[in-house]
Formats: C-alpha cells, sequence, structure tokens
C-alpha cells in the first residue's frame, strides 16, 4: 500500500502526522498519530489505529464507541513525514459526536458538497435489491427499465419547460428529479454515475490536449 522504506520517523520522534479522509465525500475528519506499530496494525486490522500520546498506547478509532475507520488506502507525502489516510467512517469521528472533528460548521469544499450523489446512488443500489414496500423506487423497479427510460424524457421535458415559464425554485425541484431518474435508470443498466463524470472527464481532457 506505501512504501514504509520512504517514512522518516527520526523527525517526528517516531511518530507521524496522519491526517484521515472520508473516501465517500472527501472530508477532513482528524487528524491523529502513528507509530510503527500503529502503522502495522492499520494495515493488519484494515482499522485506522494512533498511538495515543495521553494514554501512551495504541488506540483503535472507535475501540469504545463503535465508530470506527475502515481503512481504504494510505499514502505518505513527499517528504515522508506525514500519513494521508482514507477511511469509511462508521459513524462521527469526533468524540463530542460532530461528524469530523472540526466541528459541523467547518468549511467544506465544493467536491464534499456534491458527495450526496455518490450517497443516493448507494441508496438506489439497495432499492434495487431490496425492493422496500411502498417505496417510489421500488414501483418504478416493477414496472420496468421501459418505464423509467420514460420517466427520465418526461422529467427532462418538464425541467425543459420549467426553464421556460417558471421560477428557479421550481427549476431547482424538476432538475432534481431528472437527476434522480438518470441515476436510477443508470443503475438498472448496471453503470453508474462515476462512469458518467469519468466521460466528461475524458472529454474535457480531449478538449485541453486539442488546444
Amino acid at each position: 500500500m506505501i512504501d514504509q522504506a520512504k517514512l522518516d520517523w527520526d523527525k517526528g520522534g517516531g511518530l507521524l502526522p496522519a491526517i484521515v479522509q472520508d473516501a465517500g465525500n472527501g472530508a477532513v475528519l482528524m487528524l491523529g498519530y502513528m507509530n510503527r506499530e500503529a502503522l502495522a496494525e492499520t494495515l493488519a486490522s484494515n482499522r485506522v489505529t494512533f498511538w495515543s500520546r495521553s494514554k501512551q498506547r495504541l488506540w483503535t478509532k472507535g475501540e469504545t464507541s463503535g465508530n470506527f475507520l475502515e481503512l481504504r488506502g494510505i499514502a505518505v507525502d513527499c517528504d515522508g513525514d506525514t500519513l494521508l489516510v482514507l477511511a469509511d467512517p462508521e459513524g462521527p469521528a469526533c468524540h463530542l459526536g460532530t461528524r469530523t472533528c472540526w466541528g459541523e460548521s467547518a468549511p467544506q469544499a465544493a467536491a464534499e458538497k456534491l458527495a450526496f450523489l455518490s450517497k443516493l446512488e448507494e441508496i438506489i443500489k439497495q432499492r434495487i435489491v431490496a425492493r422496500p414496500e411502498g417505496s417510489y423506487t421500488t414501483q418504478l423497479l416493477a414496472e420496468g427499465t421501459r418505464r423509467i427510460a420514460q420517466k427520465v424524457g418526461e422529467e427532462g421535458l418538464e425541467l425543459a419547460l420549467a426553464a421556460v415559464v417558471q421560477s428557479d425554485e421550481q427549476i431547482i425541484g424538476e432538475a432534481a428529479d431528472l437527476l434522480f431518474h438518470v441515476m436510477l435508470l443508470l443503475q438498472v443498466k448496471e453503470l453508474s454515475l462515476a462512469k458518467v463524470i469519468a466521460e466528461l472527464d475524458s472529454r474535457h481532457a480531449g478538449r485541453r490536449k486539442a488546444t
């Protein structure tokens, strides 16, 4: 996962700062410190583990609260003295109950604000598998792909009409309806929003090369 030979343990007296980032939305969750043993335990257990400077022992985040940080990846910076840890949080990262250790009013990057789309995609996947009774998604799934595709067309037309004669609030509502149905159609076709984003990114990169 990382080249441990590049780690400069001596600079920090045997400790490296470890910045933990949410693998789902990119939020910076917390800062901890790892020694060699903490890093080894993190890699072995796939749960983020630190060296507690106050308790003077290894400390796995969530060992008391159950709010573990499931490891998804680790990178080392260019100087070899700081770690970037990518993790899936199983609850609030802060002992005060907030999502991050910087509280609920911490500034958010633009990408983090769009991360709900990833969460919505997971909800849609769950609906497809579970088919909960009374769910609108379940109803559409029962009617089949053709009906879902028809809804995409209907919602696209409603958005276009709203853009001409309705308020900004109504335009946003229609855009949200269209986006949901597009995401559902993609999932039914076993495709993902990430593939659409990759296609847009590829087109953009191609245009930059052309210029």
